[in-house]
């Protein structure tokens, strides 16, 4: 049996995307081929919580690094998933290169900017140089690991959970026209952008889910512009999501950092046509099939428009995406993670 820890929180109400991909791949793991170490705040989700071979470590407020370095030191994983940017993961790092710990690290790069002219972070630049294998969640994204960094990188997707994500069973118009934006409110997801359009489209609602620091400059913004079309639904469970997904006509994504944003696969597999930026080339959208990907913000404003305005071409397209989401599944993405923790422990017992 392979042991393995990562840094990701199993905890039910935790909705941060990298902690998510991980529940996930742990929940489908085979438990008779691979114990896991999570952490955990709160209540954990129920399908790791009654997961066998399964251990929770609980995080505190004050000396959580060095007690869990420690504990894995007590019991030292065959593999380390998933190495974030913080304390514990440099902390564990540099004991595993001072010890020099058979221990497998197995890097997962999510994060976007590498495509931006500044330096890669020196975090991302460690867990990459340092592991045994380096994954990234698109094709972009490894060769973008491979130019910036120079290491060769595969590709593991982020899958889409079906629990909460499918078709909207509704046959005709039932409710107003909406377009939808979801994601943390920061200057780079641009949603002020999402405030804009509703100005050009009075007619039609606006809905933002999501928390953060840009939230009082939005609500500022659809003030001034007179915007009563604008919701702003805060911060959402999966399933009170994919619920607003599935009440939804468009998907709307201004945002100009990513890596290979979940909430576009989300979205597709609730039948929405959406709309994106093409500077990080998401493989959840098929540009001109599926939805559009845009090369600028007059691209973004002409294709929401075309959204609009043509009822057929975006039912039609939700649809093509509902089909296309089917592939980004997550039991399959599970089986090629356990063939890569296997290949990673067999590569560092060689070294």
């Amino acid at each position: 049996m392979i042991t393995i820890f990562t840094p990701s929180f199993a905890d039910e109400s935790d909705t941060n995307a990298q902690n998510l991909t991980v529940k996930e791949i742990v929940a489908r793991m085979s438990p008779q081929r691979f114990h896991v170490t999570m952490l955990h705040e709160g209540t954990s989700d129920p399908r790791i919580a009654n997961r066998p071979n399964t251990r929770l470590i609980r995080c505190g407020k004050h000396g959580t690094t060095p007690r869990i370095v420690w504990q894995l030191l007590r019991r030292i994983p065959e593999v380390y998933f998933f190495p974030r940017w913080g304390p514990l993961d440099a902390s564990f790092l540099a004991v595993r290169r001072l010890l020099r710990l058979k221990t497998a690290l197995v890097t997962y790069i999510v994060s976007g900017g590498l495509y931006n002219p500044e330096a890669p972070p020196a975090a991302m630049v460690r867990n990459a140089r340092e592991a045994d294998l380096v994954f990234a969640n698109c094709n972009y994204l490894s060769c973008l690991v491979r130019e910036r960094i120079g290491v060769a990188a595969g590709v593991r997707y982020d899958g889409i959970d079906r629990r909460f994500f499918f078709p909207a069973a509704r046959t005709a118009d039932d409710h107003p026209l909406t377009v939808l934006f979801a994601g943390s409110l920061r200057p780079y997801k641009r949603a002020d952008l999402v405030v804009r359009q509703a100005a050009r489209w009075p007619d039609v609602n606006f809905r933002i889910v999501g928390k953060g620091e840009e939230e009082q400059n939005c609500r500022r913004l659809a003030a001034e512009l007179g915007c009563s079309n604008v919701i702003f639904a805060g911060h959402l469970s999966s399933r009170a999501l994919g619920e607003e997904m599935r009440r939804a006509d468009i998907f709307f994504l201004p945002s100009i950092l990513e890596g290979h944003p979940q909430v576009l696969g989300q979205a597709a597999a609730c039948g929405l046509p959406a709309i994106a930026m093409n500077i990080y080339r998401p493989e959840y959208v098929i540009d001109g099939k599926t939805g559009f990907l845009a090369e600028s913000d007059e691209d973004l404003s002409s294709k929401l428009d075309i959204l609009i305005a043509q009822r057929e071409r975006r039912i039609c397209m939700g649809k093509v995406a509902a089909l296309h989401a089917q592939n980004f599944d997550w039991d399959q993405i599970t089986l090629q993670w356990q063939e890569a923790f296997e290949e990673a422990v067999a590569k560092r017992r060689t070294k």
